[in-house]
């Protein structure tokens, strides 16, 4: 199965595919049954598919084949996608479970899940709705800031997938014109915050073209003859070829698309839509619950952080309400940098603060390091705080940060955010998995939402066993990031399920947390092109506590938190069943 941008990373997202398998280790010495032999062939076969399939991931995994190659975003390329999930799970079924051992039980498993539920999702037809302000052709460029170019042959490579992607915004152009047609299309807000992307895109020299960017040291590893003229080729492409292709679309976007698309903000506004929506909480909180029973644990989460944040009020003596102490904390300069350069040298120096504590929590860390950077200011206006990026081949994890407009970031969001994206949060935890042993391959890169956020956000909370929130107001930012997430369980499905407007989702995060007016109106935004992804972080955390206090309370003296944070993280990314499954396993190997 491919897991793309919902969306990376998530994701996100975070993760560019899923699928499958490498042959691997095995240590034991019993002999293979023809299941396990079909199974092992099966996940090698499926393997090697996913790298054929997914070029820039096996350019991520250092796999070098198809450095040259995109996939395509053709409504034909979806179809085949389908055909290949269903012969797969047919294969699939022929192998008789009880046969194999159990590791591989759980390999079984954890592939068949990942197939049924892409599988499922076909059911919809997300290539109508995939251009949305938080990333997809309008900003392909940014794939070239996770590859290497230490070799001729890797900016040629990156030429070949520039042509690729203009193939892409052509189809891209043919996928909406029928969406249109058939009353698939995005919120009007989506569709203009992409074309205003593509028109300051269009704006740009061609020497600060964000295409051409990644050419501009070529000299360093060929000739300057040969570097000129690979330029020269490269300009021409953007001029005769990419920058037309992206205007037919901006064409199509400002004079049909935007005009004739809908005003209504949820995904009920769609045909099908709400069994869509419901199939999307489950994809992403692994559960089966509904919109509607998420919606209402978003409301007590809700109350039960209002009234921490009301305590933490009380202690610091305010005189006044609670929307007046958040006035406060939005407006007052001392929570603010001045410079975009200040702040993010106060990421740096927190992520290096909490690398001392990490020993303290856990007995395992990884060996891939990770750095803090900016978010590219290209996106930056259009996108959230931060978000992770996981490791690839001869590069670290980078954990980014939003430097744009430095006076609408407080400082207090500092340290929660750090706690989340970088450690103990998505670096520690997806490194970990992308480092497991004795493994099949699609284990390293599986990501299951629900599991990889909830983490993060349980991650928060470890903030306060590392003594980062002993300033009130830093307790409060930990508590407003907490909020934020439950208030996601109420407009995410209020919106998309239950008939919301876009102002009363705003007007909820307004009224219970310290973010920024602009930071919501972002964060709302993303929830309209994203639907149901937003879900996966407070039902996923709320699962993970659930757990690890069912264990402290069964093992008493006997529970050992790093042990309990190793263990949960040893399996890499699961669905919340079977991580339950798992840590009951953990409580009775204790006893």
């Amino acid at each position: 199965m491919k897991v793309g941008h919902i969306i990376s990373i998530v994701l996100i997202s975070i993760l560019i595919g899923i699928a499958s398998n490498l042959s691997f280790t095995y240590l034991t010495t019993e002999r293979l049954s023809n299941d396990e032999k079909t199974f092992i062939k099966l996940l090698e076969d499926d393997w090697e598919n996913t790298l054929q399939e997914n070029p820039f991931f096996a350019s991520l995994l250092g796999d070098e084949r198809f450095n040259d190659q995109v996939t395509s975003n053709s409504v034909e390329k979806f179809k085949l996608d389908q055909d290949y999930e269903i012969s797969f799970l047919e294969k699939l079924s022929q192998i008789n479970l009880s046969n194999l051992t159990e590791p591989q039980k759980l390999n079984y498993r954890l592939i068949k899940t990942s197939y049924e539920v892409a599988l499922d999702g076909k059911n919809f037809p997300n290539y109508y709705m995939q251009l949305n302000q938080r990333g997809g052709v309008q900003d392909y460029y940014s794939y070239a800031d996770r590859l290497n170019f230490s070799e001729k042959q890797d900016y040629l490579d990156w030429f070949e997938r520039i042509k690729g992607f203009n193939q892409n915004i052509i189809n891209s152009l043919k996928n909406n014109q029928e969406g249109l047609k058939n009353g698939y299309t995005q919120p009007k807000l989506v569709s203009r915050a992409v074309a205003t992307q593509i028109e300051n895109m269009l704006a740009l020299e061609i020497d600060k073209h964000p295409y051409f960017k990644a050419f501009s040291s070529a000299e360093k590893v060929m000739s300057e003859q040969e570097a000129n003229a690979l330029k020269e080729s490269v300009k021409e492409f953007i001029v005769d070829k990419l920058n037309p292709s992206y205007r037919k679309l901006l064409t199509f976007l400002r004079n049909v698309y935007i005009p004739n698309s809908r005003n209504s903000v949820g995904l009920d506004g769609v045909p099908n839509g709400k069994a869509w929506y419901e199939y999307l909480a489950k994809y992403h909180t692994t559960t089966n619950l509904t919109p509607n029973e998420i919606h209402e644990i978003g409301l007590k989460e809700v109350a039960r952080i209002r009234s921490e944040m009301e305590d933490i009020i009380e202690s610091v003596s305010w005189q006044g309400d609670f929307r007046s102490f958040l006035t406060f904390l939005r407006t007052d300069p001392q929570f603010y940098y001045e410079t975009g350069e200040e702040l993010l040298e106060a990421y740096r120096a927190m992520s290096k603060k909490i690398d001392a504590y990490m020993p303290s929590l856990f007995n395992k860390l990884p060996r891939a390091p990770y750095g803090v950077i900016a978010i590219p200011m290209e996106t930056a206006p259009y996108t959230t705080t931060a978000y992770y990026n996981a490791p690839s081949k001869g590069r670290p994890g980078y954990y980014y940060a939003n430097l744009y407009k430095p006076e609408t970031r407080p400082k207090y969001e500092i340290p929660v955010l750090s706690v989340h994206e970088a450690v103990p949060g998505h670096h520690h935890q997806i490194a970990l998995a992308q480092e497991l042993e004795n493994v099949p391959k699609f284990r390293n890169h599986l990501s299951f939402t629900a599991f990889v956020e909830g983490w993060g956000l349980y991650s928060e909370q470890l903030g306060e066993n590392m003594g980062l929130y002993e300033d009130p107001y830093d307790k409060f930012g930990q508590l407003t990031y907490d909020m934020w997430r439950a208030i996601r369980l109420v407009v995410d499905t209020g919106m998309h399920y239950k008939g919301w407007t876009r102002e009363e989702a705003v007007d909820l995060f307004l009224e219970n947390t310290a973010k920024t007016p602009l930071d919501i109106n972002n964060e709302v935004d993303r929830y309209i092109a994203w639907p149901g992804q937003a879900l996966a972080y407070k039902i996923g955390q709320l699962k993970i506590m659930e757990l690890r206090d069912k264990a402290k309370e069964e093992l008493g003296e006997k529970f050992d938190l790093k042990d309990y944070h190793d263990f949960i993280l040893s399996f890499g990314s699961i669905p919340m069943n079977i991580l339950e499954e798992k840590v009951n396993e953990f409580i009775e190997s204790k006893k």
